[in-house]
């Protein structure tokens, strides 16, 4: 018997306003929306895909009362694939990111951003392939 990791949830005050920013960060589209939760990806799940192999996960976002008090304990990682990583920061900054200090200090080769509602992710060392 075996599992896969099909979601991963995140909960929120604005779930659409989040789904539209990852959508944009990550490339994704909006898989199914409710009046509570907005659910995007990079392909559309099924059974039969799903039970084939491991695909990515999707991200759900859920609409929760309660804001966030404190640091996240899961976060994810975005690595760029066309461009470096200071244009990356640079461009996901104009779509609402903020930089933040999470007590990583100086001279990381990740930097550490927090989106709309304030839940940290990094962004890595750039996969574009050198010139």
């Amino acid at each position: 018997m075996t599992s896969r990791f099909t979601e991963l949830v995140v909960d929120c005050h604005d779930p659409e306003r989040l789904a539209a920013f990852w959508c944009a960060v990550l490339d994704f589209t909006v898989i199914e929306r409710s009046e509570s939760d907005v659910e995007i990806g990079s392909w559309e799940p099924t059974v039969e895909k799903v039970r084939d192999r491991q695909m990515p996960p999707t991200l759900l976002f859920i609409r929760v009362p309660e804001g966030k008090t404190v640091k996240n304990r899961l976060h994810l990682d975005v690595s760029p694939i066309d461009g470096s990583t200071d244009d990356e920061v640079t461009r996901l900054l104009g779509l609402g990111a903020t930089k933040v200090d999470v007590g990583q200090g100086p001279g990381r080769s990740w930097v550490v951003l927090a989106d709309p509602e304030g839940n940290e992710f990094c962004v890595l060392r750039t996969l574009e392939p050198p010139h």
